[in-house]
């Protein structure tokens, strides 16, 4: 064991004086998470929207103060026409239009009803969607609010709760996501290219000779990225925690070793590709490329899985990172415990073992050839 720890602290050494690999293992998740959580986010806010106010009593007065103030919109054009609406979204000046007809207050005290149009800019069907549901929930606070302590005939109220996430915060989303891509990512592409590197400089062949064993010498060239992986974690929750303030519910110890599972699972991954390549190139090429695109389409990150055709939601059980993501949000959003994940925890371990099975046949092979 002394000749194995000796090889580990080698390793630690060449990764602390190589300051590209650094910069990769620790400025990428800051990127990453101050990326997404302050430019790529999926909320709405702060829209510019227009006021065409027929009416222009002090209840459409109050009405459009509350959605100025609100933090989604801001109103910045009062219309006078119709005619003007297509005009201010052709400039893109605004994402919505409000319209107040004539009398609005009288009809809504006398007749005890009117209406309120909200025309949107729908060339972004997704974000317009999102607009129209902000505006109409202000609107119906208030309408509540006059309503309150009087009986409407057939009146039916609707109740809503958003479990979990109640403020829809898209960091709920896109913290766990970004946790899962970024050790997918770092753990399979470093280990690779830092193994393969040896093979390109002919330094493993004087590696393989010590009186270690060859599979503990691939071992502890990984060992290095596991800690340094492990750190990064940390070091996302702590952003998510104090700058996205995005509380953890559930376990912090369970959260920590569910990571580390996934973190030996994509070093075993990164293994299996060190011993299939034969330059950096093409590791990178694998690691970046080849798993990329399938962690961020299978994971269930950005696209939702039972949305995809039947043969895709099959491939993607063969992606580890579908069952990270899915462990990260049932623990640090909805507080689970460790009794639901499980089955999430035993397809991770089996893709483990499998990776490095394959990895370690491969290498006996490689050998012997």
């Amino acid at each position: 064991m002394k000749v194995f720890f000796a090889f580990v602290k080698k390793e630690f050494w060449h990764v602390i004086r190589d300051k590209r690999s650094l910069i990769i293992l620790i400025g990428l998740p800051i990127v990453m998470m101050l990326l997404f959580g302050f430019a790529l986010t999926s909320e709405v806010k702060n829209s510019n929207i227009a006021i065409l106010d027929f009416s222009k009593d002090p209840a459409t007065k109050t009405l459009v103060d509350r959605i100025d103030q609100s933090q989604y919109f801001t109103v910045n054009k009062y219309l006078n026409s119709e005619k003007e609406i297509e005009g201010v979204f052709r400039k893109g000046e605004v994402r919505l239009v409000l319209i107040f007809p004539q009398n609005f207050e009288n009809d809504l005290s006398k007749d005890k009803k009117t209406q309120v149009r909200l025309v949107a800019d729908a060339s972004d069907p997704n974000t317009a969607n999102i607009t129209i549901n902000y505006a109409s929930a202000i609107i119906r606070d208030y309408q509540n609010e006059v309503n309150e302590n009087k009986m409407l005939p057939y009146a039916i109220e609707m109740e809503t709760r958003m479990l979990y996430n109640p403020q829809l915060k898209s960091s709920y989303n896109f913290v766990p996501g970004v946790m899962t891509l970024i050790m997918m990512l770092l753990g399979a592409m470093m280990t690779s290219v830092s193994i393969v590197k040896e093979k390109e400089m002919g330094t493993m062949e004087i590696l393989l000779v010590s009186p270690m064993k060859p599979i503990m010498v691939l071992i502890s060239k990984a060992v290095p990225y596991m800690v340094l992986c492990f750190l990064d974690i940390i070091l996302i929750l702590l952003m998510a925690v104090y700058i996205l303030d995005m509380p953890i519910q559930g376990s912090l110890v369970l959260l920590l070793a569910e990571s580390l599972l996934f973190i030996i699972t994509t070093l075993s991954l990164g293994l299996l590709i060190s011993v299939n390549v034969n330059s950096q190139q093409v590791a990178m090429f694998i690691s970046l490329v080849a798993l990329l695109m399938p962690s961020l389409i299978f994971s269930g990150f950005m696209f939702p899985i039972e949305n995809m055709p039947l043969p895709l939601q099959v491939m993607s059980n063969l992606i580890p990172t579908k069952w990270y993501y899915s462990i990260m949000k049932a623990i640090m959003v909805k507080g689970l415990s460790f009794e639901f994940v499980l089955k999430q925890t035993l397809i991770l371990a089996g893709m483990t073992v499998f990776f490095l099975s394959i990895a370690i046949k491969k290498f006996k092979i490689n050998l012997e050839a």
